[in-house]
């Protein structure tokens, strides 16, 4: 990196945190604090909740979920749209008429404290450990890549975080969340258009994604039926819908985003201008990614994409067999840039059998290199057990060191960093929140003033952003970062979503039915995901459905064992 690049990134961070501190300084009470002062118009609420999904993981992880899997992982995202229609006709209404500060105040009402503060707990544990992620997830990569030390970058990512979300609350995520996309979608699409000015002339766009298209990394739709295959349509439109629908609908890091709207229609509009959208930017992304893979077609790529890997299997006894992959490697490449040479000329003579051939060579050329990566992969896992192999999430990163030039390398490093930093502020935001009002409040006996439990959540905020950093300094790579935050989320959201849909339309069901279907729910969901019954997208609609059926049986049998004697 060079001094413009510092300049850029540094600047860039400062604008923010900054902004987000004068902008929103001077909060008066809990309800401004908490709500935004209820001013939000419907595109801060649609850029806030993208944003807030947005996470660092999404620009690291997914270009480099694209190289190597393709765009499959979009359907992923298939059953957001309907999620948003139904949070927008259901959700939404009730929670503003019932004025609410938290999704799970409402709990209270409908059926008792206990089953509140169980369900406020489960989201705790889960968006706290995901808050540490978001964090973890950036600085482990920069830390390898640019050498940096590690805890130092996870303490420098929350402090900036913590200085204007402690500061300024709700309006404070929101406000600088519009800066923060608008920063992400300016670097990403500068990456883009650079992809496609670095390939050699006379490869255009259209022949670029044929190129991807011959390997098989524009495949988008798999209607299999396999519950373990993890990104299909059908798990796309299900799982992805429960999903959604709790996270959007139950998660307090994106209900506090939409009940700081001014009106119940701003924030419905927030969330349909994040359901049109977050397709069309998630699919841009993977796209990215399909052309860093174009890319690396004609220009050397490592055989591992983790510098600390590569390291790690120099200082080994293994150095020696790793060098000769890396031969095998350079020679592949070698083999692999004339057959895409000759799939370009087959395709502009329009020459079918040609182009056939050409693409069963490409195929073949790709399967010796997936062998002789996954070779360097077991060789680096013997020299080092703790070094990760998996080196998806190192894809993006790489490539934009290697090749992007001056300024531009510091714009996307702070794509990174503020999409760390926007994720884990909503994320610290709604923590605090929580406990404050749904745990500490709901469970104080002593009278307390207003100020008091502002502070309260300020001084929450702040514990959970330390929490946070904690976690982050002691968490370890996960196979694909993205898929870690969605596993995590998985595992929880669904008996959530389930408690939420019982109080909206099972109104015979009581407090006691539901706090123990709960309960046994969550006991289930985590046996089954230890045991891998099933991919982890449909533990969603699992978890939902099990703590429903569970909580009718429990009613009906508590119900029936009420019921009076028959008389004689």
């Amino acid at each position: 990196m060079g001094i413009l690049d510092w300049i850029v990134l540094g600047s860039t961070l400062l604008f923010i945190v900054g902004y987000g501190v004068w902008k929103t300084k001077g909060s008066k009470n809990v309800e401004d604090y908490v709500m935004g002062g209820n001013d939000a118009k419907w595109w801060t609420i649609g850029l806030s909740v993208m944003a807030t999904q947005a996470s660092a993981i999404t620009f690291l992880s997914t270009p480099g979920q694209a190289f190597h899997d393709g765009l499959g992982f979009v359907q992923f995202y298939f059953g957001l749209p309907m999620a948003m229609i139904v949070i927008c006709l259901v959700f939404i209404p009730i929670y503003r008429k019932l004025k609410v500060y938290t999704a799970y105040e409402m709990l209270e009402g409908r059926f008792d404290l206990k089953t509140r503060t169980l369900t406020a707990i489960l989201f705790l544990i889960q968006r706290g450990l995901a808050a540490g992620i978001t964090i973890f997830a950036p600085s482990i990569i920069l830390s390898a890549v640019l050498g940096w030390d590690l805890r130092t970058l996870n303490i420098i990512i929350g402090i900036l975080v913590i200085l204007y979300t402690v500061s300024g609350g709700t309006k404070a995520v929101s406000v600088t969340q519009k800066q923060q996309m608008f920063i992400i979608m300016v670097g990403m699409f500068f990456a883009f258009f650079f992809i496609l000015g670095s390939l050699p002339n006379g490869v255009s766009f259209g022949e670029a994604l044929k190129i991807a298209g011959a390997n098989n990394k524009l495949q988008i739709l798999d209607f299999s039926l396999d519950t373990n295959n993890r990104y299909t349509f059908w798990s796309g439109i299900t799982g992805g819908f429960f999903l959604a629908l709790a996270y959007f609908g139950t998660d307090q890091s994106q209900v506090q985003r939409y009940l700081s709207g001014e009106s119940v229609r701003e924030s419905q509009l927030g969330l349909i201008f994040n359901g049109i959208f977050k397709i069309p930017m998630q699919f841009f992304i993977l796209l990215v990614g399909a052309m860093v893979f174009v890319f690396y077609q004609y220009n050397h790529s490592p055989i591992n994409f983790n510098p600390a890997a590569a390291e790690a299997i120099q200082n080994s006894e293994y150095a020696e067999d790793y060098r000769i992959l890396e031969e095998g490697h350079v020679a592949l490449e070698q083999e692999k840039k004339k057959a895409q040479e000759a799939f370009s000329t087959a395709l502009s003579l329009k020459e079918y059998n040609a182009i056939q051939q050409a693409e069963l060579d490409i195929l073949k050329i790709n399967q010796r290199e997936r062998a002789n990566r996954d070779a360097a992969k077991s060789l680096i896992a013997k020299a080092d057990s703790s070094v990760e192999t998996n080196d998806k999430d190192y894809v993006f990163i790489h490539f934009i060191l290697d090749n992007l030039p001056a300024g531009l390398i510091g714009l996307l490093l702070a794509v990174i960093l503020s999409a760390a930093m926007s994720s884990t502020a909503s994320e610290l935001n709604a923590l605090g929140t929580i406990t404050a009002l749904d745990l500490y409040k709901r469970n104080n006996t002593t009278e307390k003033d207003e100020k008091h439990y502002l502070w309260a959540t300020k001084g929450f905020t702040l514990i959970w952003g330390v929490l946070a950093i904690i976690i982050a300094c002691v968490a370890n790579l996960f196979d694909n970062l993205i898929q870690l935050v969605n596993i995590i989320g998985s595992i929880f959201y669904g008996n959530v979503l389930g408690i939420f849909l019982l109080a909206f339309f099972f109104k015979f069901v009581k407090g006691n039915a539901v706090f123990v279907a709960a309960l046994a729910t969550q006991v289930i969901v985590i046996i089954g995901w230890y045991l891998d019954w099933m991919s982890y997208l449909w533990l969603n609609a699992f978890g939902c459905g099990l703590v429903i059926i569970l909580a009718l049986i429990i009613e009906s049998f508590d119900g029936f064992l009420r019921k009076p004697p028959i008389k004689a």
